[in-house]
């Protein structure tokens, strides 16, 4: 019996035509025999089941078969899992990644905390950070960090991945870029980072970050880069007033204390950055910053060359005139102050300018001295300190003609010096 009801999907076949050859399965009128014809039948079925199911598999099989049919990512570089390049970044770059311990004075209760009291070697009296090594040459290895990591130092020590500890010398550093390097002996080191390019990367790219967080050294997280030439503001001194700018590169890639001076690197293994602050607040994560790696690299050369960098020097210490003009009691045209010294005298207009604190060097030997308000260089205005700080180090170079347009008593009046070199720190 057929499973269907119409004759159309029957395998029976009408008696009236079974052997007169209608059907083309009898001997008559050219038909085949039965058995042959049953052979046929099959044969072709077989042929076309192997056939769709080859096509099945070629259509929809062949982008997980073939890992050369995913679509190349940028440059041409073939297609690989992220979690293992993530690994092999990571595998290239943390050999040359080390723990740095600053080991400083004991803090003189005497002297406000201040570091000028006896030296011990003692875990409370240190401070941890990262660096990398990114040169061999002479029997030394040289190591990047970052300035404050080494601020304060009485001894450094260096811990390499395996554990093994190096006394490493200071050859320079530089609190405006916030770089320094190290120079440690290069025994037991086998490899120096490869350094890459800030300027090749994107915004979404993803980057591992390695250091010394807490203590936990060789450790790596990973994230992306959420903004590339992000400027923050920077207080030099520690004090609270903002006197610089930091061009970084914000990375969602975790950083935390003791990250500061270690790695950001991309999926290819080389360094992009070199980690240098994180905003640490109650409900944020995910903002950590790098100092690029093509603005730390001159600077670098030139510690490397000179064990500084060189700096246009004017020589003067200056407050920024609208945080004057924001004391308590300040009264415009002058004042009477507690140490018997009369106020600077501001005139009526004049709201933004670098107030002179103390005059040294260029800038005394051109006249210009305490509560002197300056307002322009070179004829352009300057709105206070970093403006002032910018323009010498953007603008000018050691040894050029600066003209300083400034009030005293609140009477205008112009001044011209000559750039110095700035004296090491």
């Amino acid at each position: 019996m057929s499973l269907f009801d119409d004759d159309f999907y029957s395998t029976k076949i009408r008696r009236a035509s079974r052997w007169n050859g209608q059907a083309g399965f009898g001997p008559g009128r050219g038909g085949l025999p039965l058995p042959a014809a049953f052979r046929i039948a099959v044969v072709s079925s077989l042929v076309s089941a192997f056939a769709v199911a080859f096509l099945f598999l070629w259509i929809f099989g062949a982008q997980d078969s073939e890992p050369s049919a995913r679509p190349p990512l940028a440059g041409g570089q073939p297609y690989v899992d992220t979690s293992e390049r993530i690994i092999s970044a990571s595998d290239k770059v943390r050999p040359n990644v080390v723990s740095i311990v600053n080991y400083m004075r004991e803090p003189d209760s005497e002297n406000n905390g201040s570091y000028y009291g006896r030296f011990q070697e003692l875990p409370e009296y240190a401070s941890l950070g990262s660096g990398v090594i990114f040169r061999k040459k002479g029997g030394k290895a040289y190591i990047i960090t970052n300035a404050h990591v080494v601020a304060g130092a009485v001894k450094i020590k260096v811990v390499l991945m395996n554990g093994t500890e190096k006394e490493a010398k200071i050859v320079g550093k530089d609190s405006i870029s916030d770089i320094a390097v190290l120079q440690v002996d290069d025994k037991g080191i086998e490899t120096v980072a490869e350094i890459g390019s800030s300027s090749t990367l994107r915004v979404g790219e993803m980057v591992i970050a390695v250091g010394n967080p807490l203590g936990f050294g060789d450790s790596v997280t990973s994230g992306i880069v959420s903004f590339l030439h992000r400027i923050v503001p920077v207080s030099l001194n520690q004090d609270g007033i903002y006197d610089w700018e930091q061009e970084v590169i914000q990375t969602t890639a975790a950083i935390n204390q003791g990250n500061s001076g270690g790695v950001l690197a991309n999926l290819e293994g080389r360094v992009v950055g070199i980690n240098s602050m994180k905003i640490a607040d109650t409900g944020v994560e995910g903002l950590g910053f790098a100092i690029p790696i093509d603005n730390v690299m001159p600077v670098v050369e030139q510690i490397l060359k000179y064990g500084k960098v060189l700096r246009p020097y004017m020589g003067v210490f200056s407050v920024d005139l609208d945080i004057y003009l924001d004391f308590p009691g300040y009264r415009r045209g002058g004042e009477d102050r507690e140490d018997g010294e009369e106020g600077p005298v501001v005139p009526s207009g004049v709201t933004k300018g670098a107030l002179v604190l103390e005059a040294v060097g260029p800038a005394k030997e051109a006249g210009l001295r305490f509560n002197d308000i300056i307002t322009e260089l070179d004829g352009k205005p300057i709105s206070g300190t970093l403006d002032l700080r910018k323009y010498l180090y953007n603008e000018k170079k050691i040894g050029d003609t600066l003209i300083v347009t400034y009030y005293r008593n609140g009477k205008k009046a112009e001044t011209k010096l000559t750039l110095a070199e700035k004296e090491a720190e």
